[in-house]
């Protein structure tokens, strides 16, 4: 087929990457609160202008908005109200007249008698500059207000010479005439929260002007609690600093997220850190170099009452954990003020904190030990090579790979710890997306060094570097040889050293075995070690490993789903979902769990379901909140796009290539690249769909076999989508290789993506897999192969509603067209009709048809033939949407009606026919 007449008339309008561009810089930071604040603005004016009110007080935390929204409301009178600004200050609270000193000037002498003459002359000098027009004044930071100047705003409220817009933190901060005047219900109150995490996200992309990931906007929610004037600061910083980029059409961090406030931020910091006691200074100064302390810990040092105000003033949280972990309640606040301190000092401040001495450190929790390793690496001192092990390993297995790098570079060649060091930072590479350098990093242990460990670790390091090899193309078939010979090795000690516990040798060569199940499962070869792996997962080996059996169980959950039997590799999920919280304490073991489920679900056809699933997986990460993001957003995407709901993909995938992007170490560019050029193909616009099929082709470097795998699919996918005439054998070749090798439910997915205009014989060979496979994403390809074998337009109605049930828009498009153009030729109006009413249901979630019925529809209706006369004019369809008055959605809908019916691919063909 060719290009165009994949479409439905080529009509949909999708967001496609802008071009790259530099980025401006941040905008004003009053407008950051302004399009957050646009409603309360208006909720401002309405309780203004109500009968029965003097006016309205804004409250709210610092930082919340509170000004702005009182300067929006105002703005939004125009000139027939006259409006006047005042605002106090702390220091100025004792001056007399303090806001309103400048309109103190321009009495004339005679009303500088008496404070009465001052009110009468400041009420008549207002009444005269109003000109007759109503007053509304906004008055800033009322806390702060004086004696004097709250008589006269008082006199201004009771004789109805102006209206009142003042903003406060809390009511109670307020003179108390103004508190008595919100308790009589004078005085409105609008309360101001922070920002969601959602309006964090819609604010950041109305200001920065393209796409933000819902990653980032969650990180920069958490970082400054919703604030929209502190989240200006924070992205502006990081602007500043590059770590926050554009890339292709989407704001990305390059890095973490580090502030050392060299810009609005800092001064918002002292500003805040100015009003404490020294004392409270001092427990912020603690909790910035420590990130995190138990309370217990804390108590030793600081007094419970103090302890107490601060959390009940918001500045430290205390957790509801057992051990009590207590923080800063902003996260900026320690970034910022840990930069300010000198080393000395921190040294000081260490040496404090009790359990910090070095014969302590042995009893120090994982989160204690991180802490005190942070501390010491800001002071620039070493660790101790046995916390830096620690340190290193507790960092891997927190997901925080930079930090464990740091602690394990504390380690020299001279330290016993060394060998387990590489190995640390080895994962930690890995974790990194960077196998080159996590093989150095384990080829730097010598052969000496590799014998001196004891069995079990002699195990791990052989599987670490199993790990790093299969990453890399020249290495990856040394594989099997490295753990035959590790075997080997273990044979011999078992011979030849009778100290070796017969226990220990049969852990390492469990650990060997998974090493090898790993690495099956990496390159795609499950069918070879099927059995071993099924005696593995059900072997009582409680009593040696426990956590074994768990391993290998995972393993073989995606083993089976790939070897067509999904319903009981879903069983098996749910079986082990149910153990999982028994060994929350085993590193990785839910994240590895989370994203071969992802896997399975998504294969059998649970595509909304494998969704659901990454939420373990995005809760993965460590200090680094940022760093499993890109992984999320493009397994997100890449759900919508198996789906056929091209358009929801996009805005994920197009966040995770922005952040694999800046990131070159990743692997899943070509994965992400693919995904997204069969999403544009399914939105119909084949422009950008050719645009990033190119860069998938160019893009290159090592995956796993999920990955690659994945990755070829949605290449020919949408090559086949947009006409290419080879991409269909390329489908179905790769579904004989995947047949060969025992992979039914990859080989059933490709002959279903491949038969899109297959022959009887494909047909034949669809069911033929479909027949060795499990589950209704199995019965649905049996369906459609013997509905499109038999010409049967009943038998693809019901394909039409198997994908239905499995909410698959493209493959129920695919049916419905099918079958009514069966339908039609059999003269089956019923049929025909039920067909060409789930194909209307279906104009705006699939734009672009996988295959166009060749048969014409009903006639056009009056509405139908009114659009399809303004698009074969050239009309665009918003200028259409505008003449009519109906949504563009709208628009897109009809003329994908008119091109079915009158089988035309293009606007150009529409005058010749209406």
């Amino acid at each position: 087929m060719s290009r165009d007449s994949l479409g439905w008339g080529n009509v949909s309008i999708t967001l496609a990457p802008a071009e790259e561009e530099h980025a401006a810089g941040p905008v004003n930071r009053h407008r950051w609160s302004g399009l957050a604040r646009n409603a309360d603005a208006d909720r401002v004016r309405k309780a203004l202008l109500a009968e029965d009110r003097m006016g309205v007080v804004i409250t709210g935390d610092r930082g919340v908005g509170k000004s702005l929204v009182g300067r929006t409301a105002l703005s939004g009178f125009g000139p027939d109200v006259y409006t006047l600004q005042l605002r106090t200050s702390g220091p100025g609270s004792a001056t007399p007249y303090g806001c309103l000193a400048f309109t103190l000037a321009r009495l004339p002498q005679s009303s500088l008698g008496s404070p009465t003459a001052i009110l009468h002359g400041i009420t008549s000098l207002i009444r005269s500059d109003a000109a007759g027009r109503k007053c509304v004044i906004l008055l800033d930071n009322a806390g702060a207000l004086d004696e004097l100047s709250t008589g006269v705003l008082m006199n201004l409220l009771q004789t109805h010479t102006a209206r009142l817009i003042a903003t406060a933190q809390r009511t109670t901060d307020l003179p108390p005439d103004f508190y008595w005047l919100i308790t009589s219900g004078q005085l409105a109150e609008v309360r101001l929260a922070n920002l969601t995490e959602l309006e964090t996200l819609e604010v950041l992309q109305a200001a920065l002007g393209h796409r933000v990931s819902s990653a980032l906007a969650n990180q920069m929610h958490q970082l400054v609690g919703g604030s929209p004037t502190l989240l200006q600061a924070v992205v502006s910083e990081q602007i500043e600093r590059g770590n926050l980029v554009l890339s292709g059409s989407v704001w990305t961090l390059v890095d973490e997220v580090v502030l050392d406030g060299r810009t609005a931020l800092e001064d918002i910091v002292r500003a805040r850190y100015a009003r404490e006691t020294p004392v409270a200074r001092e427990v912020i100064e603690v909790l910035s170099c420590a990130r995190t302390m138990s309370l217990s810990r804390l108590a030793k040092m600081y007094s419970s009452g103090l302890i107490a105000d601060m959390e009940d003033a918001g500045q430290i949280v205390v957790d509801r954990t057992d051990r009590h972990f207590v923080t800063l309640g902003d996260r900026y606040l320690g970034d910022i003020v840990r930069n300010w301190l000198s080393v000395e000092r921190r040294l000081e401040l260490r040496d404090k904190v009790p359990g910090h001495q070095q014969h302590e450190l042995a009893e120090l929790t994982v989160e204690d030990l991180l802490a005190y390793a942070a501390w010491t690496h800001d002071c620039g001192a070493q660790l101790a090579p046995a916390h830096a092990l620690a340190a290193a390993s507790a960092a891997v297995r927190l997901f925080d790979p930079k930090f464990a790098l740091e602690c394990a570079s504390s380690l020299n060649p001279g330290d016993r710890e060394w060998a387990e060091g590489q190995l640390q930072k080895s994962a930690a590479y890995l974790q990194l997306g960077l196998p080159l350098q996590a093989m150095s990093a384990l080829d730097d242990v010598s052969e000496p060094q590799i014998n001196a460990l004891k069995v079990e670790a002699f195990a791990e390091f052989v599987a670490a570097k199993a790990d790093c090899m299969a990453w890399l193309s020249d290495r990856s078939g040394q594989v099997p040889e490295l753990i035959r010979q590790a075997r080997a090795r273990l044979l011999d000690l078992s011979v030849n050293e009778p100290a070796t516990a017969p226990d220990e040798l049969s852990r390492a060569a469990l650990c060997l075995d998974l090493c090898e199940f790993n690495y099956l499962s990496f390159i795609g070869e499950y069918q070879p070690m099927m059995e071993r792996l099924h005696a593995a997962a059900t072997a009582d080996v409680d009593a040696i490993d426990p956590v074994h059996r768990l391993r290998a169980s995972i393993i073989l959950m995606e083993a089976l789903c790939m070897t067509g039997k999904e319903v009981d590799a879903r069983k098996l999920m749910r079986e082990i979902g149910g153990q999982l919280g028994e060994w929350s304490n085993v590193p990785r073991i839910r994240e590895n769990f989370a994203w071969r489920s992802f896997n399975v679900l998504l294969l059998s056809g649970q595509w909304r379901q494998s969704i659901d699933m990454l939420k373990d997986a995005s809760g993965r990460a460590g200090h680094g909140l940022h760093s499993g993001s890109a992984a999320t957003d493009l397994a997100v995407g890449l759900a919508y796009v198996y789906a056929g709901r091209g358009y929801m993909a996009l805005d994920p995938l197009l966040a995770a290539i922005a952040q694999l992007e800046v990131r070159s170490s990743l692997h899943s560019l070509r994965q992400a690249y693919a995904a997204t050029a069969f999403a544009y193909a399914q939105t119909g616009n084949s422009v950008q769909a050719a645009v990033y099929l190119d860069r998938a082709r160019s893009a290159d470097g090592a995956a796993r076999f999920t990955v690659s795998s994945s990755a070829e699919f949605c290449l020919d996918m949408a090559s086949r989508w947009l006409g290419d005439p080879e991409a269909k054998d390329r489908l179905v070749r790769s579904a004989e290789g995947h047949f060969r090798k025992g992979r039914y439910t990859l080989a059933g997915i490709w002959m279903l993506g491949a038969t899109v205009n297959g022959t009887v014989k494909d047909f034949q060979y669809m069911e033929e897999i479909a027949g060795l496979r499990q589950g209704p994403l199995a019965e649905l390809s049996r369906v459609i192969a013997i509905g499109s074998r038999k010409k049967d337009a009943s038998v693809m109605l019901e394909a039409a509603e198997l994908a239905i049930s499995l909410e698959l828009d493209a493959v129920q498009a695919r049916c419905a067209a099918l079958a009514f153009d069966f339908a039609k030729a059999a003269g089956q109006t019923g049929s025909a009709n039920a067909a060409y009413s789930m194909l209307e249901s279906l104009s705006e979630a699939v734009p672009a048809l996988p295959i166009v019925p060749r048969n014409k529809g009903p006639l056009l209706t009056e509405r139908e033939r009114q659009i399809a006369t303004l698009a074969g004019h050239g009309v665009s369809n918003k200028d259409i949407a505008l003449n009519i008055g109906i949504s563009v959605r709208t628009v897109e809908g009809h003329l994908y009606q008119v091109f079915t019916k009158l089988g035309v691919s293009s606007r150009s063909d529409l005058l010749g026919l209406i």
